[in-house]
């Protein structure tokens, strides 16, 4: 895949890039919607995805990737296994993401996050924290789609944040509205959950 436009073809042949009204996970509604799973129930569609970020970030010499529940598991396994990395994933709970199930971070370990379709970039920054917490070091942000048109800036938590490393194998411009400002609302269309 060289190109936006070969990407997304490949999105909407799978059946990932929906129209209508939706609520989505962060509780703003849009009009367009990328189906996550749609790409990951396809093994080769997610292999050349997550080959595009593993090439991009192979460079930054990746210890670890680590990606939030649920969708982003995916992600995260195949994007470690392009680079011969570990994988771990990071579940909700009171205080934000946390690692459990026994996985460990050691002090100064190179980690990638990774996710499956950004929108506004908060489970990615719990991820982010939870690593820096740990003591590791987050070396990068690798996206599948970012909704969000380029305009979501990544860094890490520690005094002074630094930027991170941001890559995304396809960024769309896809508007997101509160409920109550949200145009397809005001025609009177309900959403669809996500």
């Amino acid at each position: 895949m060289d190109s936006s436009a070969e990407i997304e073809r490949l999105l909407r042949q799978a059946g990932a890039i929906l129209e209508g009204h939706f609520l989505l996970t962060s509780g703003r509604h849009s009009g367009l919607y990328v189906e996550k799973f749609r790409i990951l129930e396809r093994p080769a569609y997610t292999e050349v995805l997550c080959g595009l970020v593993s090439d991009h970030f192979r460079p930054l010499g990746v210890d670890l990737v680590a990606a939030p529940t649920t969708g982003g598991i995916i992600v995260g396994y195949e994007v470690a296994r392009q680079l011969g990395a570990r994988s771990i994933f990071a579940e909700k709970g009171p205080q934000g993401r946390a690692f459990g199930r026994g996985f460990t971070l050691r002090p100064g370990e190179r980690v990638l996050v990774v996710d499956d379709v950004l929108t506004t970039g908060g489970s990615l920054r719990e991820v982010i924290a939870a690593v820096e917490a740990a003591g590791a070091m987050a070396a990068g942000i690798g996206i599948l789609v970012d909704r969000s048109g380029g305009r979501t800036a990544f860094s890490s938590t520690g005094s002074p944040a630094l930027p991170l490393p941001f890559f995304a194998c396809l960024t769309l411009d896809i508007p997101s509205y509160e409920p109550a400002a949200c145009p397809l609302c005001a025609q009177g269309l309900p959403p669809a959950a996500t």
